[in-house]
């Protein structure tokens, strides 16, 4: 039977910066009971920024808590289960713009969130999505996240690399006494857009770590855009 809902939402707008790591910076990250999930032998991580909107937790919409942004830093992972593969996301930072979003997720998942100033900014060409901007300052600079999207959605290829990123229904954090906490994430499989172009400015090395500096400081191996859809997540469950 599955858990009960914590939070349902949507998720608009993903701009999805994704970059060919070393499983080696990765491992300290991986929650027991999971291993690293490879496309075509690669570890990725992926730097993803979006939009919240109509946000509800237990079904109740909290005032000035409904529409944010969000900019994380995530991995992918699998879990083997008497049912098969589950494949999912590890995420090494969130931010968002509100501490009470921050602290919820802490204290409900374990998640590492953190509250910065935020912002984003739209274009559109025609009534149609042409460009993602979402922004965070940290320690008094402006950092940013940006995509261009070429083309119109398409619906994923099976196989391909959008699809390998974006098909990780389930969560896993590690919480403070060691246990792993898995989650289950619901939604439709997403249209996506091609990135004509694609910017990451960041304190990385302030917000995630030297480890990850290297790695984030080059182009992205690949970036897209993703339309994204209403989602839901279910409450977390201690393996």
């Amino acid at each position: 039977m599955p858990a009960p809902v914590f939070l349902s939402a949507e998720w608009r707008w993903l701009a999805m910066l994704n970059y060919e790591a070393d499983p080696k910076i990765l491992a300290r990250f991986v929650p027991a009971g999971t291993e690293l999930d490879y496309w075509r032998g690669k570890a990725f991580i992926s730097m993803v920024g979006f939009l919240f909107q109509n946000t509800r937790l237990w079904g109740l919409a909290i005032p000035f808590h409904r529409n944010f942004e969000e900019v994380n830093l995530r991995f992918y992972v699998r879990r083997k289960t008497s049912a098969g593969w589950r494949r999912g996301v590890v995420f090494i930072k969130e931010l968002v713009p509100r501490r009470t979003i921050a602290w919820t997720a802490r204290m409900f998942y374990g998640e590492n969130y953190a509250a910065l100033p935020m912002s984003h900014r739209f274009e559109t060409l025609r009534g149609d999505i042409k460009s993602v901007r979402y922004n965070w300052r940290f320690h008094g600079r402006e950092n940013f996240l940006s995509l261009t999207a070429s083309g119109s959605a398409q619906p994923l290829r099976d196989g391909s690399e959008p699809e390998f990123i974006t098909e990780h229904y389930w969560g896993y954090s590690t919480r403070r006494e060691g246990a792993t906490l898995e989650y289950q994430v619901e939604h439709p499989r997403w249209l996506v857009r091609d990135a004509q172009e694609a910017r990451l400015e960041c304190d990385i090395a302030g917000l995630y770590g030297r480890s990850f500096a290297e790695v984030l400081n080059r182009p992205p191996a690949s970036a897209f855009l993703a339309d994204g859809s209403a989602v839901t997540v279910r409450n977390g469950i201690r393996l």
